[in-house]
C-alpha cells in the first residue's frame, strides 16, 4: 500500500507536500503535558523523579539513589556480554573515535595590518547530558555515537539518562557507556528527564548542553528547555532517501528502506528512480519480505503512511527531489555514485554506491547517526566535536595598534545614540582630555 508518485503527474508537487507535511504538526496534548512534566521536575527536583520515573516506566524505587547506575554495574554489563558483543562495541567506539579526532577544532589567529592580535579559540564544554532512548528498544549504538565525540571534544563531564521500563535494565546500554566513558547514569527517561538535566534537581546535575534522540515527548521536552540549556537538534523519526538507477540488486535496496522503516511507524523510508521497472522490482522484494520481519506491523504502517516510490523524468531530477526532502539518510544506489554526489545539497549523511548500506552508518562506519531530520538537513549538520566545543573571540591591542579602531568605533557609537560606548573608544585616544580624568 505504499504510494507511487510520478514528478510528471501535475498533482506531484502537492502530493508531495502532503506527504512530507506530517512532521510539522504538533500535538498539543504532548505539548501541555510536557510543559507540566517539567515545571513538576522544577518543583520538586528529585521527589518528581521517582513520581515520574514510577509512573511512566514502572520503576518502584523510594529512593533517588535507586535511579543512578553504580559506576561498577556498568563493567559488570561490560563483562557479562558475549565475546562477539563486546568486540563489537570496542570495534564500532574505536572507529567512531578514529573518525571524530579528525574534526578540525578550529583555533586560530592573526595580527592585523595595525598591530593588533585577533583570533578565535576554541573551548570544550564542562557538562553535557546525553539522553538514550530506551521505550521501544534498547540503543547501546547511540550511547557510542554522542557520548565519544563529547569526550574527544574534551567535554569535563558526561552524565547519561536511560529510561528502564518496568526495571529493566539493558547490559548491551551500560557495556557501551563503559567503553564510551560516561561518569553518572541514571535511570530516568522521557521529558522527565530533560527537565532534570536542564534544570538539575538535588541529585542529577544541572548540563550545558542536552544530545540524544527520542520520541515526541522528548523532542517537545528539548524544545522547552532551550535556553537554560543548550540542545543539539529536535530529532525526530528516522528517515531514508534513496536514489536509484536499477543497477543495484533489488533485495539490497528494497532492504535499506525496510531497515529505517522498522524503527518507528512514523519513520519514513522513500525511493526515487527514474527507472519504473527499478521501482516495481523493489517494491516486490519489499512486500516478500516484510512478512518474515518481527517488526513487520511497524514497518507497514511506516510505507502506508509516509513511504513513498517515486518515479523522476532522469537522475538530475532524482537529485532535485533529495534537496527539497533534504533527507537524514541519502543512499545514492547508483552505478557512479560519485558523479551525483555534487548534486547533492541537502541530507544528514550521503552513502556511496550499492555496498555502502545505511546500516553500517548506524553502528560503525564512524560518523555519528545523530543527524538532522524533518527537512532541517538544509541547515543543521550531524552530531560531532563541534557540537561540544563553543568559541570564544580573541581581541588583543597595544596604545599604537587600537588609534585606528578607536576612532572608528566612537564614530559608530555616536550614530547609534551610545554616548558611553563612544566614551570608552575615545579613552583610548592618545591624548585624549578623558584619559586625565
Amino acid at each position: 500500500m505504499i504510494k507511487r508518485l510520478n514528478t510528471a503527474d501535475s498533482k506531484f508537487d502537492a502530493e508531495l507536500d502532503a506527504l512530507l507535511a506530517w512532521e510539522t504538526r504538533e500535538a498539543p496534548d504532548v505539548v501541555r503535558t510536557v510543559a507540566d512534566i517539567i515545571e513538576e521536575v522544577r518543583t520538586d527536583g528529585d521527589a518528581a523523579l521517582l513520581r515520574l520515573t514510577r509512573r511512566y516506566d514502572n520503576v518502584l524505587t523510594a529512593r533517588i539513589e535507586g535511579l543512578e547506575v553504580d559506576a561498577d554495574e556498568l563493567g559488570r554489563s561490560l563483562d557479562r556480554l558475549p565475546d562477539l558483543d563486546r568486540g563489537a562495541l570496542h570495534t564500532a567506539a574505536d572507529r567512531i573515535r578514529s573518525f571524530h579526532e579528525r574534526q578540525p577544532r578550529g583555533d586560530f589567529s592573526y595580527t592585523d595590518e595595525l598591530g593588533n592580535l585577533l583570533g578565535q579559540r576554541t573551548t570544550p564544554l564542562d557538562r553535557v547530558g546525553v539522553y538514550v532512548p530506551g521505550g521501544q528498544a534498547a540503543y547501546p549504538s547511540t550511547v557510542l555515537m554522542t557520548v565519544v565525540p563529547a569526550r574527544v571534544a574534551g567535554v569535563g563531564e558526561v552524565i547519561a539518562t536511560v529510561p528502564t521500563p518496568g526495571g529493566v535494565q539493558n547490559d548491551h546500554v551500560f557495556a557501551a557507556m563503559a567503553i564510551a566513558g560516561v561518569d553518572r547514569v541514571f535511570t530516568v527517561g522521557g521529558a522527565q528527564a530533560i527537565a532534570a538535566l536542564a534544570y538539575g534537581t538535588q541529585t542529577v546535575p544541572r548540563v550545558d548542553k542536552i544530545v540524544g534522540p527520542g520520541g515526541a515527548y522528548v523532542a517537545a521536552a528539548k524544545r522547552l528547555v532551550f535556553g537554560p540549556t543548550g540542545i543539539d537538534l529536535i530529532a525526530g523519526p528516522s528517515e531514508i532517501l534513496v536514489i536509484a538507477d536499477g543497477s543495484v540488486a533489488p533485495r539490497w535496496t528494497a532492504l535499506d528502506l525496510l531497515s529505517q522503516a522498522e524503527h518507528d511507524a512514523a519513520a519514513q523510508a522513500i525511493l526515487v528512480s527514474p527507472d519504473a521497472d527499478c521501482l516495481d522490482r523493489v517494491q516486490a522484494e519489499m512486500e516478500r519480505v516484510v512478512g518474515d520481519l518481527p517488526r513487520a506491523e511497524v514497518v507497514q504502517r511506516s510505507l502506508m503512511n509516509r513511504g513513498a516510490l517515486i518515479e523522476t523524468r532522469d537522475l538530475d531530477e532524482a537529485c532535485e527531489i533529495a534537496n527539497r526532502i533534504a533527507p537524514e539518510h541519502l543512499q545514492l544506489a547508483v552505478r557512479d555514485p560519485d558523479a551525483l554526489l555534487p548534486a547533492i545539497r541537502h541530507a544528514g549523511a550521503v552513502f556511496l554506491g550499492a555496498h555502502a548500506a545505511e546500516v553500517f552508518g548506524d553502528y560503525v562506519a564512524g560518523p555519528s547517526h545523530v543527524l538532522p531530520t524533518f527537512g532541517t538537513a538544509r541547515y543543521a549538520s550531524p552530531l560531532g566535536v563541534t557540537d561540544f566545543l563553543k568559541r570564544s573571540s580573541i581581541v588583543g591591542g597595544g596604545e599604537s595598534s587600537v588609534q585606528g579602531l578607536a576612532q572608528v568605533a566612537a564614530a559608530i557609537a555616536d550614530a547609534e545614540g551610545l554616548t558611553a560606548h563612544g566614551l570608552a573608544a575615545r579613552a583610548r585616544v592618545s591624548g585624549f582630555d578623558a584619559n586625565e580624568r
